[in-house]
């Protein structure tokens, strides 16, 4: 058992596997050809080709797809990051939460005006107490209550998000915006206060992340959500067996 807890924390503090995460998700968003996405006078352009890349710019069109990637890449470093308990991560996630929220915003999920700002104050919620050298703490009560609230909240805004700014309202969207958006805000509350089963949360909105990318037949999803999913059981495993690291190793 000692050997295996020795093994789970090697691989979560592993730099390897942080250059081999950031690289899997830079190749597969690639291989999707997210970098060819722009935003242009109010519409999405899919598969622009690079000869005309930077015209497009020169009339005013956003990069969606480029910073898509990035955002995409620094997003799997702020996991990796947090799993190490390591405050870097979660300074990395206020940067990606602003990131993100407006692709999304652009790719039609206009109820992020709402739901992305929520997110980005529990990341500097998260940010202000682990610098203060917050400790993982047992499962108890409130974590129970705060991933529920969670859920509730993901389907209130994001329906409130939609009634007031538009977007896509169709029912499988917004079911999938909602849970997908609920799972993270307890995930990421649950993570602020250190609590050892926050990465349950995360594996489960993982395995969720998964299935969409089954339905959809998404088979560079898959290998990225299956990476996700594998690292956040992991982690979870080092929060419960090995508990906080040594002060030397997170950002004071």
């Amino acid at each position: 058992m000692i050997h295996l807890k020795k093994a789970v924390r090697s691989f979560v503090q592993s730099k390897y596997l942080d250059l081999f995460g950031a690289a899997l998700v830079l190749v597969i968003s690639i291989y999707n050809q997210y970098h060819l996405t722009y935003y242009f006078q109010g519409n999405v352009k899919f598969d622009v080709p690079f000869s005309e890349q930077i015209a497009l710019i020169k009339q005013g069109a956003f990069p969606l797809g480029i910073f898509s990637t990035i955002g995409a890449v620094f997003s799997l470093l702020s996991t990796r990051f947090v799993g190490k308990q390591n405050n870097v991560g979660n300074i990395i996630g206020i940067f990606t939460t602003i990131n993100s929220g407006t692709i999304d915003y652009f790719l039609g999920n206009h109820s992020a005006a709402i739901t992305y700002p929520l997110t980005f104050i529990i990341t500097y919620f998260a940010v202000i107490k682990w610098k203060k050298g917050e400790k993982i703490r047992k499962i108890d009560f409130n974590y129970y209550l705060i991933n529920s609230v969670g859920l509730v909240l993901g389907y209130l805004l994001v329906y409130i998000g939609t009634e007031i700014f538009g977007g896509r309202d169709d029912l499988l969207f917004f079911n999938i915006v909602s849970i997908t958006f609920g799972l993270s805000l307890g995930a990421n509350f649950s993570s602020a206060l250190k609590y050892e089963t926050t990465f349950l949360s995360w594996t489960i909105y993982n395995v969720v992340q998964l299935i969409k990318a089954f339905l959809q037949l998404n088979i560079a999803n898959i290998a990225k959500y299956i990476f996700y999913m594998i690292n956040a059981a992991i982690t979870l495993g080092d929060w419960i067996w090995n508990r906080d690291v040594r002060k030397k190793a997170a950002l004071s």
